[in-house]
Formats: structure tokens, C-alpha cells, sequence
């Protein structure tokens, strides 16, 4: 195909891929909490999500069901993740609070970082890990660092906020 682009349209040179337990159930959870939009979705025979793109404001990412006769495990399958999915938004408290009234397992509530995010955890149905942050606070990497520094020294490193 001479025309096609290299990176489709919509899509970012980076695109998460999400393996999902029953993924159209945490499809419907990401409209829900997130307000994702399904791009598209298709369904293998017998039912579960093949493939699916979904759309969070102007980031997508794809979906698919977790299938252990691909050895393709979700969070759940695996028991953890060492992979969070960043979210930034305008309002990251309200977004944390829709997250949770969605279903969402809430990890850490929203508190105001050294590096100048307000950021919260939640936890969604597959065991997907998404941080959910607002940024409020322009700052230098000096100041960050500085504000880093200070904040070990203190000993109050966020891990008391954090649920495992």
C-alpha cells in the first residue's frame, strides 16, 4: 500500500496494549471511569474481544482478551503489574472519584507530589494499574530534585498512601 501511513492516524509512536480478563467488561469500565470511546472491536467466534481500540481525549490503546492458549495473561492471570498507565487530566481528584464509583480498586488517593502532579492510583477490573494525575506546578529539574531530596530526608516518602 504506497499511501498508508507509517503511524496511523489517531495513534502516537508509543501505543499501549492492553491484555484484559473478560475485556469487554473493563472496555465498559474505561468508558465509564475514564470516558473512554471505542474506536473499534472485533470478536473472535465463541465471544471475547480479539481486538479493540479505545480512545482516552487524544491517546488510544488497544485491547484484547486474555487467552492463556496464546500465553497471553492479564494482571489478574499474573497476579501483578510492573507497568502503571499514566493518565493526565483536568481534575484529577474528580477523576479518581469516577474511577472508583466505576468499579475502580482505589491504590492511592490523590496528594500533591514534589515534582509538582497532584496523583492518585486506582487499580481497574483486569488489574491494570492506571496513575491518574493533574499537573499543577511548573518546576525546574533543580527544584524537583530539591523537592525529592527533602521529601526522603523527611522519611514521608507517599508509602503510607499507597494500598497494595
Amino acid at each position: 500500500m504506497p499511501n498508508a501511513k507509517p503511524i496511523p492516524d489517531g495513534y502516537h509512536t508509543i501505543t499501549p496494549h492492553l491484555i484484559c480478563r473478560d475485556a469487554a467488561r473493563t472496555m465498559k469500565f474505561y468508558e465509564q471511569a475514564f470516558g473512554a470511546e471505542t474506536i473499534h472491536c472485533m470478536t473472535m467466534p465463541g465471544g471475547g474481544i480479539m481486538h479493540a481500540a479505545m480512545r482516552i481525549g487524544d491517546s488510544q490503546f488497544m485491547i484484547a482478551e486474555e487467552n492463556p492458549a496464546w500465553d497471553s495473561k492479564s494482571p489478574l492471570a499474573l497476579g501483578a503489574t510492573p507497568v502503571p498507565i499514566h493518565l493526565y487530566v483536568s481534575n484529577v481528584d474528580a477523576s479518581f472519584q469516577r474511577a472508583v464509583q466505576a468499579g475502580a480498586t482505589a491504590k492511592m488517593p490523590p496528594t500533591d507530589m514534589f515534582w509538582g502532579d497532584r496523583y492518585a492510583q486506582v487499580v481497574d477490573p483486569s488489574g491494570h494499574i492506571w496513575s491518574i494525575a493533574t499537573h499543577v506546578k511548573d518546576m525546574t529539574p533543580a527544584e524537583i530534585e530539591q523537592a525529592a531530596m527533602a521529601m526522603f530526608a523527611s522519611g514521608n516518602c507517599g508509602s503510607d498512601k499507597m494500598k497494595s
